[in-house]
């Protein structure tokens, strides 16, 4: 007779076993029709889970993220069976959940169109009509495999053949439709209420180049219609967004394949670049940092000493010179411990903070880049703590003032904090992991601010705190991290000698604040849709003449602010006012002057916003004063101001 506790605390029993439903029907009938799955014990099982103990159980609904993700789940498979509706030759491969939506990858002799999407959807809402019961059952992997073959659906098998252990397999069923899968699901088709298929993209098959190309289908679900249009709201805002389109549009950088997952930087791109690293610098060494530059090319043996070679041998590029292996650098740590372990170090000496804003190459599949969020070739805002251990609380805390300060500089104010704990293949014992562990929970703790815990994500080498920022849109963009690392120093020989004489292991702390440049300026266009504040933008201010007879007068003006260290320049083209002024607004450019007759001769300019406000007219000297203000406030919102 099993005693079911529900959240709220309140039991029900029952007589005999009991499915997920059943509770949930003794409760209510709307809650029954409303329910999508259960949580039992803390595992997410289908509404047809049978209950035998004692058992606590939360039941599911489109209202919980648990549920959402039940519905995506089970809509890849809506979307697969409407697939091999249309067309039978149409072979599934897999079909996971990922961020707002989902996706699944098909075998077919032809790529599928926009015109294919449409009626994919179609049928799919007409197998919503129908609502479909949706079963569970289990085969043994010698079934599994003779009912796929007979289906024709190759790719299973191999899947199947692929999964280690020989455990029985689930599987999901809905009218002619069954996959492999672990579930749950819904409990019939007839529970989506709202879904959009959004792309088609070509995706090799186990992510492999040298396999086949597969067609892969995205789609997105929802609990309702409105949450479904807002989310497309949101896509279509993100998509004129997209930086890969305002790059181009505003001739920023480029990418072409003689160079893959590398960036052509073009001149106003550069001057973006070139601004935020001067920022970067005067921030870090008015905290303390000393910057320094190390090798692209080491010895392979280095990679060999501090792990990297073990972990990521796949992602390192290498050479050979002279019967030598090399490798271009992945990241800056081991070389950071080569300038430390010059000349021994003493606890007088420490903390010691040495930055680099270091060029580093991974190799990264050619499917999975993506415009500068995502490249080979990149330049990180690096730096590594060497200190004593019990400074470690400091030092953490000293960051995330840092941090904090130049986040908001950049016009981000709300920032997320998860700690990454150690992952399963990692170096270093349990006892330095307990206590590097232990370090960050404190430093969290000691900041007062809410945190969240991610389990196994540590690096290999020590966990980290990630911190990501939330743009415009409320998509969160994990940029800065610090790690605590007692484990590479001593791997690679760095010594001080302590406070009693002895000779002690520093501890390493990892640290970055943007990331890497690249993605950190993709981030930038995208929140503020290439309008940069006005202290990064390449161009602050264009001056515009009516006539011939102001060009002279307009360079005049364009010398002053570049003497007062303002990026302008002067468009003194023989085109009519109005369109110089729309093409420089396309172009965003934060303040466009014109200058007439009248503004020639009062030693004048009117002045314009690129957001189309009409400042009026001022004397250059009250420009110059305007300009620098808005300057001088970075990108802070008005709600950073008081920090």
């Amino acid at each position: 007779m099993p005693v079911i506790t529900l959240p709220d605390g309140s039991q029900r029993s029952f007589d005999e076993a009991v499915t997920v439903l059943q509770v949930a029907e003794s409760i209510g009938s709307g809650l029954a029709r409303a329910s999508l799955a259960g949580r039992v014990n803390g595992t997410l099982v289908d509404t047809s889970h049978l209950i035998t103990d004692d058992s606590e159980l939360a039941i599911i609904t489109d209202r919980d993220d648990d549920g959402l993700e039940v519905i995506r789940h089970s809509c890849a498979h809506l979307m697969a069976q409407a697939v091999q509706r249309l067309f039978p030759e149409a072979q599934v491969t897999i079909g996971p959940v990922i961020e707002d939506g989902f996706y699944y990858d098909f075998a077919y002799e032809r790529a599928f169109t926009p015109d294919d999407l449409s009626k994919i959807e179609a049928e799919m809402k007409k197998i919503v009509k129908e609502d479909l019961p949706v079963s569970r059952s289990v085969m043994t992997r010698d079934e599994a495999v003779a009912m796929f073959k007979d289906m024709g659906e190759a790719y299973k098998v191999d899947i199947i053949q692929s999964i280690p252990g020989d455990e029985a397999l689930s599987f999901y069923k809905q009218g002619e439709f069954i996959d492999l899968c672990r579930g749950p699901h819904v409990p019939s088709t007839g529970k989506f209420k709202a879904f959009k298929l959004t792309s088609v993209a070509g995706a090799y098959w186990r992510g492999d180049s040298n396999n086949a190309m597969l067609q892969r289908i995205y789609g997105t679900a929802w609990p309702d219609k409105k949450s479904l249009a807002d989310y497309l709201f949101r896509l279509e805002e993100q998509q004129k967004r997209d930086h890969r389109k305002i790059g181009k549009k505003l001739g920023l950088f480029h990418f072409q394949e003689e160079a893959p997952g590398m960036v052509f930087w073009h001149p106003k791109g550069w001057s973006i670049y070139q601004t935020i690293q001067h920022y970067m610098q005067k921030v870090q060494n008015d905290a303390g940092y000393q910057e320094i530059r190390t090798p692209q090319l080491v010895d392979y043996s280095l990679w060999e000493r501090s792990g990297h070679a073990d972990k990521f041998s796949d992602e390192m590029f290498s050479v050979e010179s002279e019967s030598r292996m090399y490798a271009i650098k992945p990241m800056n740590c081991p070389c950071h411990v080569q300038v430390f372990n010059q000349g021994l170090k003493s606890y007088r000496d420490l903390p010691l903070r040495l930055a680099e804003f270091g060029s580093c190459h991974r190799f990264e599949p050619s499917g999975s880049m993506h415009g500068l969020m995502r490249v080979r070739s990149f330049t990180q805002d690096d730096a590594h703590i060497f200190c004593a251990e019990d400074a470690i609380q400091n030092e953490v805390a000293d960051f995330m003032e840092l941090l904090f300060g130049v986040y908001r500089d950049f016009g981000f104010d709300e920032i997320i904090l998860r700690l990454s704990t150690r992952p399963e293949k990692r170096v270093g014992s349990d006892e330095i992991w307990d206590r590097s562990e232990e370090a960050l929970r404190q430093a969290l703790d000691n900041s007062g601010l809410p945190w969240e815990l991610l389990p196994g994500e540590g690096a290999f080498y020590g966990p980290k705190i990630e911190f990501s920022l939330k743009d415009c849109m409320g998509r969160i963009q994990q940029c800065g991290t610090i790690q605590v690392d007692f484990s590479m120093p001593d791997r690679l020989g760095a010594q001080y000698v302590a406070e009693d004489g002895s000779r002690q292991v520093p501890v390493m702390l990892h640290r970055a604040i943007l990331g890497s440049f690249e993605r950190f300026i993709g981030v930038l266009i995208e929140h503020y849709a290439g309008a940069l504040p006005t202290w990064l933008a390449p161009e602050q201010a264009v001056i515009l003449n009516i006539t011939d007879k102001q060009g002279e007068y307009c360079e005049k003006v364009r010398k002053i602010l570049a003497e007062k260290g303002f990026r302008a320049s002067a468009d003194l083209r023989n085109e009519k006012i109005g369109f110089k002024i729309r093409e420089h607004t396309m172009q965003k450019v934060p303040y466009l002057l014109v200058a007439g007759d009248r503004e020639m001769e009062n030693g004048q300019i009117s002045v314009r916003t690129q957001d189309g406000r009409d400042l009026g007219v001022m004397s250059i000297e009250d420009f110059v004063a305007h300009i620098s203000t808005d300057v001088a406030q970075l990108g802070r919102t008005k709600e950073s101001q008081d920090h």
